[in-house]
């Protein structure tokens, strides 16, 4: 197990690496995603979650439809989240870059100040919270470290969005990593996974839901008239039965007309769930920075470093 997890977070960390240096004025989004992708499977790797580049206000869950035509610009606040599996053991890691470019074009220095102030806080956070983990803690601790570290800045976590603990062929395991003193008393045991990842942003620090579907993940199985959309769900069910997965990935197996359709009807159903991009209440910044951790008896590994 623990050379699985290993091995799955030195992969999301080179490919993190690489992509990275992608983030600049003109790339394409749907480029860095599908260069996310296919390097995870380049390596044997499965793909844990489709790669997320949300971009400004955007916290997560937005990922490139077929023929995305979405542009970064020099500027933008830019949060890679990706994943891989080994063995059914994921890595989920993430990262913020300003894009790189004529950034003077696009804001001032004050607001070139206050996105990197941004992107330091949830770094800041994340580091706070890393040393705060071990066997015995409570989650809530986790929690009021991160708070503490980005308050310094005098800026926000994002108070409902959490981390998550980690497990075989199980991305969300159904422990909440708080960005905040929640006051949740559950204790971290040694050799859990979990996933931290505190957001910062100049707002409110609530996000909502925007326009648009672009991550889906199985749900049931339920029967449908159009032999189409069947078709569709079984194929979800043997290739992404587990893990979440992308809107690209079904139009890009069965037409754009046929797949969307099918998505359609399906989310309709209930038979997959779609995730909404998640976009700051207020219209400000947000900044991630996620690691995966296995917890040790006096703190943990980082397994994404």
């Amino acid at each position: 197990m623990m050379e699985s997890y290993i091995k799955a977070g030195k992969i999301v960390s080179d490919i993190r690496s690489e992509a990275s240096k992608m983030i600049k004025d003109g790339t394409l989004v749907i480029d860095l995603v599908e260069y996310v992708e296919s390097e995870i499977l380049k390596t044997g790797a499965e793909i844990a979650f489709p790669c997320n580049v949300s971009i400004n206000e955007f916290a997560a869950h937005y990922t490139s439809p077929a023929n995305d035509e979405t542009l970064i610009n020099a500027g933008d606040m830019v949060k890679l989240d990706l994943g891989a599996m080994v063995n059914g053991y994921i890595a989920d890691s993430a990262v913020t870059i300003i894009a790189e470019g004529n950034i003077d074009e696009n804001y001032s220095q004050d607001e070139i100040n206050l996105h990197e102030e941004i992107v330091e806080a949830s770094a800041a956070g994340l580091e706070a919270a890393i040393s705060t983990v071990r066997a015995g803690v409570e989650v809530a601790k986790i929690g009021a470290a991160v708070h503490e570290a980005i308050s310094e800045y005098n800026l926000n976590p994002i108070f409902n969005l959490a981390g998550h603990s980690l497990e075989q062929n199980n991305l969300h395991a159904g422990i909440s990593i708080p960005n905040y003193d929640n006051h949740d008393g559950y204790v971290l045991e040694e050799g859990q996974a979990i996933a931290i990842e505190p957001f910062a942003t100049n707002g409110e620090g609530i996000v909502n839901d925007a326009p648009g579907h672009y991550i889906f993940s199985y749900m049931a199985n339920k029967p449908f008239r159009m032999k189409s959309t069947q078709k569709v769900l079984k194929y979800i069910q043997n290739n992404n039965q587990h893990v979440p997965f992308s809107g690209r990935w079904i139009t890009d197996k069965f037409g754009e007309r046929r797949g969307n359709t099918a998505l359609k009807q399906l989310s309709d159903a209930m038979a997959i769930y779609p995730y909404s991009p998640l976009r700051e209440k207020k219209g400000c910044f947000v900044s991630q920075k996620e690691h995966t951790v296995v917890v040790e008896k006096e703190g943990c590994i980082v397994t994404t470093i």
